[in-house]
């Protein structure tokens, strides 16, 4: 039986051997692949794939993720003074370890005027700054408001 580069090539792809053992497999096997693979199994000739870590693509997406993260800022201002200037990342930390006390201060923030701002690696603005805008104009009339009828009374 006469082993060609095809069979090889397969073999190779499958149990991850050098050409040689590949070849040396068949021609002990008659050709026959599945007895090869067998045959390198029993041998212990069988290498796992050797993909390093970093290839995982999950942890691509979350490090990319991250440098997105780093590149955006969360700034907060109160007349064009700067309270707070962080990146998302960290911001995105503080707020899952500290719910509850961001809440309020986001509260707070936007109840005393404040504005809040997401600003990506250019200056370019955040889709969220839309809805941080709205939020705002209508706290600040609800706030008017309030303060109106309290000085009324």
């Amino acid at each position: 039986m006469s082993i060609n580069l095809e069979q090889i090539d397969e073999l190779r792809k499958r149990a991850n051997v050098s050409y040689e053992d590949a070849k040396n497999a068949l021609e002990q096997n008659e050709g026959n692949l599945i007895k090869s693979l067998i045959y390198l199994e029993k041998q212990n000739k069988i290498k796992p794939d050797e993909k390093p870590c970093n290839d995982n693509t999950f942890f691509k997406n979350v490090k990319s993720l991250i440098k997105k993260g780093n590149e955006t800022k969360l700034i907060i201002k109160k007349n064009d003074n700067v309270v707070l200037n962080i990146c998302v990342t960290l911001a995105v930390i503080i707020a899952i370890s500290a719910a509850p006390i961001v809440i309020v201060g986001l509260i707070l923030a936007i109840i005393t005027n404040h504005k809040i701002r997401i600003v990506k690696k250019n200056n370019e603005d955040s889709q969220v700054n839309k809805i941080f805008d709205k939020v705002s104009v209508v706290v600040n009339k609800v706030t008017t408001k309030i303060n109106e009828e309290l000085k009324t009374e």
